[in-house]
């Protein structure tokens, strides 16, 4: 008996040695968790294979988070229609800067990613979908077209104004919708649609694309340019945003 009793000891001891283990390092990995979140750190898209064996970004993160940039184009595409509503002041150089950033991100990007190596693994499961999304592509392209065309000179001609703003009232309506499908419903299941080296082979697609049109930092760069243009148009400052 006095032996079970030892050896039943010794285990509880191992465990909670083990247990208090964890406890030490995990404010460690905690901190090192917090630095990797601060501003200051996020001037690098992270690498798919990182050397620390950190988890890369995944196909559907990846596009997610550029829908974040398409998100925030549609904010200053708000920003820019009240303060024609309003009358105010502003740089119309700030309704190309972002509709050029639709164009070579969202649309000569990441749209056709979309189109090239996602839409066509749902053949044959969403169709309709998928076909509305493309359709849907193409319509804001030509909406692009149209914000591009107009709006150098949309703060002092009266039909270029009109022009602008209900082409940028069609974009957001569009959009808010079509970007919400996709995040939602698309994208969520395309892992089960794919092995997991096609999965990982997007993943490095994605990434030598977008290095290869932007270069190394080419998403950051995006963010850049968009908080730029916010802080034009004085919303940057999120807080407010913030509901009284």
């Amino acid at each position: 008996m006095k032996n079970a009793f030892d050896e039943s000891r010794r285990k509880l001891i191992a465990v909670t040695g083990l247990a208090l283990a964890d406890v030490l390092v995990a404010p460690a990995v905690i901190i090192r968790r917090a630095h990797a979140e601060e501003p200051e750190s996020m001037t690098k898209k992270p690498d798919h294979h990182e050397s620390e064996g950190e988890e890369g970004v995944t196909p559907p993160e990846d596009l997610m988070r550029e829908h974040g940039v398409l998100d925030r184009v549609l904010l200053i595409y708000e920003a820019v229609m009240q303060k024609f509503g309003s009358n105010e002041d502003f740089d119309p150089a700030v309704i190309n800067d972002s509709a050029n950033i639709v164009r070579e991100f969202i649309e000569d990007y990441h749209e056709k990613l979309e189109e090239e190596q996602v839409f066509p693994r749902f053949s044959g499961k969403m169709d309709r979908l998928v076909g509305i999304l493309l359709d849907q592509h193409q319509a804001g392209r030509r909406v692009t077209d149209v914000i591009l065309k107009v709006g150098p000179t949309s703060r002092k001609d009266d039909d270029a104004r009109r022009q602008v703003v209900a082409a940028m009232q069609a974009f957001i309506t569009m959009y808010r919708p079509h970007a919400a499908r996709e995040d939602t419903v698309l994208f969520p299941r395309l892992r089960g649609l794919v092995s997991a080296n096609e999965y990982d082979a997007m993943a490095e697609d994605f990434e030598k694309k977008e290095h290869a049109l932007f270069g190394d930092d080419g998403f950051e760069t995006m963010v850049h340019r968009v908080a730029a243009i916010e802080q034009a148009l004085g919303i940057w400052d999120i807080s407010q945003f913030t509901a009284r």
